[in-house]
């Protein structure tokens, strides 16, 4: 009688707890994850440890005041919480006490959308811009932490704080930045950690105070980004080269902490050493080699070979190759450093006049041909020219492809050596006596002479002939018979015969007709005289038609 009387007390006082009230209970049993707590009427419920801050201190039988939040669950247990409890105590003693603005102790309970919840004795809610300078990437690695906080918003109505730990950190930030610009001098070296990094440099945080460590100030030598010496976080020594205290901006350098490499390098690199270098960038005009951090000498393009034709640099070098050179110029104020590298040997032209003197014979290959003559190659490197006019005693050479092509070997004569302009002129003609000196033993007017047609022009058609001389046949003087266009009588190739009717050696011309081969002495005396009259004093283009009017007028007679 006595067990049913006290189920149904039981069962009364269970009936009498509400829900969302805080009420009276005992510790019956500590598990390592969980608390179990009697209520009375035969009900117990189950706390989780984490909601205890001195979990270690609680023992069985201590008293606990815990917050109802369902009388029963599905196993019949009612679902309490120590921390609700604490919680709906303390609001009251939060809002009592602390006001928007004041500084709380809070401990990081969990991560909710935008942010952190944080136990200041009630929950808090801390969104992630506020939790640091910078809103962090990474939330969970706040959880169990405990910081001091600023109260930002309280709303009464609906229970909601808002803190914020990044208002304490930039209020002390602002003091240390005032406390440092205060200290701070030009010339004085401090730690710093690497902050953000740009294109043009980096932000170092001088532990409250930002400064700028632009990328010309890292180094004395040579970098592209300023990642390539720095890294975020990284903690680096660096020092103050300017201070701008109204706008609280300070500059930063590295290099300045080292001594200037150009200060001394006259001394260190004279004008005629040797040097050794790493080749650091190529362009159309050279290469830049380093030959120390901070020091940069330029190879131009022509101080690489003395001989070989260099089109572009990286035919020679390549990015990090090791170079030896020498150093032709210093120009200090610009930071210049000239070097070479044909310089490290002799000069073949020094040579020239030596080995090619003015009338020695050579032998080289065609390597090149332009309008105005031929390169041919002595030694590799070494190039003689012929002109056109050195090519022929007798004939009117327009290109030299009309005697010579790329890749024939030829035979010629130094005509001139000139190393200070690296020139050697050549000639062919000169192998041979010039037949114009006795032109009078080869050729007589009158003459008849054979030979094939080698050009034809609109005034008149080359004949070449024997002794490598060309007679010209005016058109005037291939046919009795006016000739319109020579391409219609003759063509290259032909074998005429003509006679000799004009000889001048000194313009070295020797006039040829074709109709006057037939002529008897005194025809052929008519003629030459006629053309002779005439040729010594007017353009060849007109001869022709001067001719024509000159026979007319004296079969006219």
């Amino acid at each position: 009688m006595t067990a049913i009387m006290d189920s149904l007390l039981d069962a009364n006082s269970l009936k009498r707890l509400k829900q969302n009230t805080i009420v009276t209970g005992t510790i019956s049993e500590i598990r390592p994850n969980e608390v179990a707590v009697d209520i009375g009427a035969k009900a117990e419920g189950i706390i989780p440890a984490s909601e205890f801050l001195n979990f270690d201190e609680l023992s069985v039988g201590q008293p606990i005041e815990v917050f109802v939040e369902r009388i029963e669950n599905v196993e019949g247990r009612p679902i309490l919480s120590y921390d609700k409890a604490q919680q709906q105590k303390n609001w009251e003693n939060i809002l009592e006490k602390c006001e928007e603005g004041e500084e709380v102790s809070g401990r990081v309970k969990g991560k909710v959308k935008g942010g952190l919840v944080v136990s200041i004795g009630v929950d808090a809610f801390l969104p992630a811009s506020q939790i640091d300078v910078q809103a962090p990437k990474n939330l969970d690695q706040y959880i169990g932490q405990t910081f001091d906080l600023k109260i930002v918003k309280i709303n009464k109505e609906r229970r909601n704080i808002v803190v914020s730990r990044r208002e304490l950190i930039e209020s002390q930030r602002q003091q240390k930045r005032q406390q440092i610009l205060n200290e701070v001098e030009v010339g004085s070296i401090r730690k710093g950690i690497v902050k953000n990094i740009t294109d043009y440099g980096a932000f170092i945080d001088l532990d409250g105070l930002d400064g700028l460590l632009h990328i010309t100030d890292m180094t004395w030598g040579r970098i592209s980004h300023p990642n390539e010496i720095l890294k975020v976080g990284e903690e680096i020594e660096v020092m103050v080269t300017e201070i701008d205290r109204d706008k609280e901006r300070v500059s930063l350098g590295i290099k300045q902490m080292h001594a200037n490499p150009w200060d001394q390098i006259e001394k260190h690199y004279p004008v005629g050493s040797k040097v050794r270098g790493k080749v650091v960038n190529l362009v159309p005009y050279g290469a830049f080699v380093e030959l120390e951090e901070g020091v940069e000498g330029l190879i131009h393009i022509t101080e690489f070979s003395w001989t070989k034709r260099i089109n572009k640099p990286s035919e020679v070098l390549r990015v990090g190759d090791e170079v030896e050179a020498v150093v032709l110029d210093i120009q200090k104020d610009e930071q210049k450093i000239s070097l070479g590298i044909r310089q490290l040997s002799d000069n073949p032209w020094n040579m020239i006049q030596h080995n090619y003197p003015v009338g020695a014979h050579v032998h080289g290959k065609v390597r090149n041909l332009t309008s105005y003559g031929a390169f041919i190659e002595l030694e590799q490197g070494i190039d003689g020219m012929i002109h056109v006019s050195d090519m022929s005693w007798t004939r009117k050479i327009n290109h030299p492809g009309e005697m010579l092509k790329k890749g024939d070997e030829v035979e010629a004569i130094v005509l001139e050596s000139d190393p200070s302009q690296q020139r050697i002129a050549l000639g062919i003609k000169q192998l041979t006596e010039d037949p114009w000196l006795h032109i009078e033993s080869l050729y007589k007017i009158g003459d008849i002479v054979k030979g094939k047609v080698a050009k034809i022009a609109t005034y008149g058609a080359f004949i070449e002939l024997q002794n490598d001389i060309d007679g010209l046949v005016h058109i005037s003087q291939v046919s009795e018979e006016h000739v319109d266009k020579l391409k219609d009588v003759l063509k290259v190739g032909d074998t005429v015969e003509a006679r000799v009717i004009k000889i001048d050696k000194d313009e070295r011309r020797l006039g040829l007709s074709i109709k006057a081969a037939a002529y008897d002495e005194s025809q052929l005396a008519e003629e030459i005289k006629l053309y002779d009259t005439i040729s010594s004093s007017q353009d060849l283009t007109n001869l022709g038609d001067l001719l024509d009017q000159a026979t007319q007028a004296k079969r006219s007679e």
